[in-house]
């Protein structure tokens, strides 16, 4: 009786060991993915600009503003001018290891830990790294699709502002950018890009994921999230220059 206790016993043990072992942990990796993707432009620079034989080139490459610097906030009104493959690739960079994007990424993934969802990953700071390293995988994959196939047609994926309109006139353009973008020749039409990437990574997702969240029903609400979230996104956009401004001023 005692050794086949003894056996059931190391079974299921063992059992757990190579549960736990299956479970993808994504967190390590993709933190020194990030500090490589974020150490690399500054390098790429300095050998760019260390080949350059030319003193005007020099100088042109030194103005250039940095890969991981935000792209300048636009308007409607503003002459339009399609983006280039440098401010694409500077839109890819900056929204998705930007500062506010990571910071956004701690909130969601400790709110996950404390409801332990999903359940694989577990509590602690371990389930806290699963979950954010997961969460990562996505934005980075849906990031990559948007700026990639939104270059085929010309896609633009920067949001527009309208600072001198009513409230509810900036309220209703960033629910309308959230599903449109601008094409090469300045006018708005479906964000067929966007489409494919919000909805494409979450159901792609699904061939890393845990089972318990690797299915079409997980995949199409966080979908739905991927969209509330560029909303979110667009309505920060809006509103933070002009609430800066405001912080600004009163603190003068």
């Amino acid at each position: 009786m005692r050794l086949a206790k003894f056996c059931q016993i190391n079974r299921v043990s063992n059992a757990r060991q190579v549960a736990s072992n299956a479970i993808v942990r994504p967190g390590a990796t993709l933190l020194f993915t990030i500090l490589f993707v974020s150490l690399f432009p500054a390098r790429a620079q300095t050998s760019q600009q260390n080949e350059v034989s030319h003193t005007e080139n020099k100088e042109a490459d030194h103005n250039k503003p940095s890969l991981l610097a935000p792209l300048k906030s636009a308007t409607e009104d503003d002459t339009y001018h399609p983006i280039t493959s440098r401010q694409r690739l500077r839109w890819f960079l900056t929204n998705t290891i930007g500062p506010p994007h990571l910071v956004g990424g701690l909130f969601t993934s400790a709110f996950g830990t404390a409801v332990d969802r999903p359940k694989e990953y577990g509590p602690g700071w371990a389930g806290f790294g699963d979950r954010y390293g997961i969460r990562l995988t996505g934005i980075v994959t849906g990031n990559a699709i948007e700026a990639s196939a939104g270059a085929l047609w010309g896609e633009d994926p920067r949001y527009f502002r309208v600072p001198g309109e009513p409230f509810k006139r900036r309220i209703f353009n960033a629910v309308q950018l959230t599903f449109v973008a601008r094409r090469r020749n300045g006018h708005f039409a479906p964000a067929y890009a966007r489409y494919m990437a919000i909805s494409g990574n979450n159901f792609l997702s699904n061939t890393w994921r845990v089972d318990s969240e690797a299915n079409a029903h997980d995949a199409v609400i966080r979908t739905v999230d991927g969209f509330a979230g560029r909303l979110a996104s667009n309505l920060f956009d809006e509103f933070w220059p002009d609430i800066k401004n405001l912080a600004f001023h009163r603190s003068r």
